[in-house]
């Protein structure tokens, strides 16, 4: 598979507006030809049938707790210690307004 050139580089650069040096564009060009071959070699893993599709390499497990009533302050208790409160709720100064 021929590589990626010099030209296809500056024609990507120009696509995205970024102007490339001469030296940046044979380096652009080696590390596009890369990514591609890694790609490939990808691509090639993905098409064999022995292998099954998976969304994670590794099974995934819940780690999350059930949810049980335990107990906790009352509202008075927790409250105690606000310097204000309005319907057994902490009041906070509003910082948005009415838009």
């Amino acid at each position: 598979m021929p590589g990626i050139t010099r030209e296809e580089v500056a024609h990507l650069a120009k696509l995205a507006r970024l102007e490339l040096k001469d030296e940046e564009l044979d380096h652009f060009a080696g590390q596009l030809d890369d990514i591609i071959g890694a790609v490939a070699a990808v691509s090639e893993v993905a098409d064999d049938a022995a292998v099954p599709p998976t969304s994670h390499p590794l099974p995934l497990t819940n780690v999350m707790r059930q949810d049980e009533v335990r107990p906790s302050l009352t509202p008075r208790q927790a409250l105690s210690g606000a310097p204000a409160q309005e319907q057994q709720r902490f009041k906070v100064p509003q910082i948005l307004g009415e838009e």
